[in-house]
């Protein structure tokens, strides 16, 4: 008896997805609907159909990353210790990197998007929120020692590198900076700066633990080439 047959895509499925790829790739402002739909072998009137502009494209997809990271900031509760936290932030630039077209061009898109514009002030909030779950966890399971009036400024701190850490990426090296084959050094480094906030006020021990954890990607991202001039 042969296989049951994958049912295909819907179109606005494989619409989103494929919208979301050349964002990435080429910036949101440099992707017209009309490339999309050549991209996808679709007249402009099927996309129209059923987002009837791009404006309706970006928030959909918004939607989806705000939702993927809702349910992601719900586990910094759990943070107990460096290598949590760890794999936490790491989580947190997997999943910006996946929408880094939202990153990239972030604040042009806030100018001119008004639902962008208030969906992401909320965002920022979540994140300080969660980030000051996260320390609060550190600190009651004996990690890191911070003073209440330090936590409110670290926790903003990590929150706005968190933010535009691939802003600054694409500024050293606009060329290659967004590029698939270096994502993984990019995320390290963020997660290693971020991560780097913390260090005066870790416990010895979970301040080895942390330089054990960051060391590898640390010394193979001094290993990559200098940005081009």
């Amino acid at each position: 008896m042969p296989p049951p047959q994958k049912k295909p895509r819907r179109t606005a499925e494989r619409i989103l997805e494929a919208t979301l790829e050349l964002f990435n790739r080429f910036g949101e402002p440099n992707v017209s609907t009309n490339a999309i739909s050549a991209e996808l072998g679709i007249s402009p009137g099927n996309l129209y159909y059923h987002y009837p502009a791009k404006e309706a494209l970006v928030n959909a997809l918004y939607d989806r990353y705000e939702q993927a990271l809702d349910e992601l900031l719900r586990a910094a509760g759990g943070v107990r210790h460096v290598e949590d936290a760890w794999l936490f932030f790491h989580m947190l630039f997997e999943l910006i990197w996946q929408y880094r077209f939202l990153y990239r061009d972030l604040n042009d898109l806030l100018s001119r998007n008004r639902h962008l514009e208030t969906r992401f002030q909320a965002v920022l909030e979540h994140k300080s929120r969660a980030i000051g779950q996260l320390l609060d966890g550190l600190a009651q399971h004996g990690a890191m020692r911070i003073a209440p009036q330090d936590a409110g400024p670290v926790a903003t701190a990590m929150v706005v590198v968190l933010t535009y850490w691939l802003s600054y990426e694409y500024v050293r090296d606009p060329r290659r900076a967004l590029e698939p084959e270096v994502a993984g050094a990019a995320m390290m480094r963020g997660a290693h700066h971020v991560l780097g906030l913390l260090l005066p006020y870790l416990e010895p021990a979970q301040q080895a633990h942390l330089h054990g954890l960051v060391g590898p990607y640390r010394d193979a991202a001094r290993s990559l080439p200098e940005p081009a001039p």
